[in-house]
């Protein structure tokens, strides 16, 4: 494994643990696909450092845990976005 990519793994667990940021978080904080960031968090993490691991693991069942929550409130967000662009444009007419 390359030394970049063993310390960019480490970075960004650090990183998560820092600011509690989800896995998306992470990846477009250090430049990389979500897919990539995952797969570097819960496989590479593992091997290179297993105490470290153990915290981002919790960190993303927590993340998963409430995932319906946080999805909710963006649909909320985005529909009250949209009702205040109607009554905005509705105003100005």
């Amino acid at each position: 494994m390359r030394e970049s990519a063993a310390r960019r793994c480490v970075d960004m667990a650090r990183y998560m643990i820092e600011s509690g940021d989800t896995v998306r978080g992470a990846a477009q904080r250090f430049g990389v696909s979500k897919s990539l960031a995952h797969r570097e968090l819960t496989l590479r993490l593992k091997r290179l450092d297993p105490l470290l691991y153990e915290q981002v693991r919790a960190l993303m069942e927590y993340h998963k845990a409430v995932r319906h929550l946080r999805g909710g409130e963006a649909t909320r967000r985005r529909f009250l976005s949209e009702k205040r662009e109607k009554v905005g444009r509705d105003t100005q007419k």
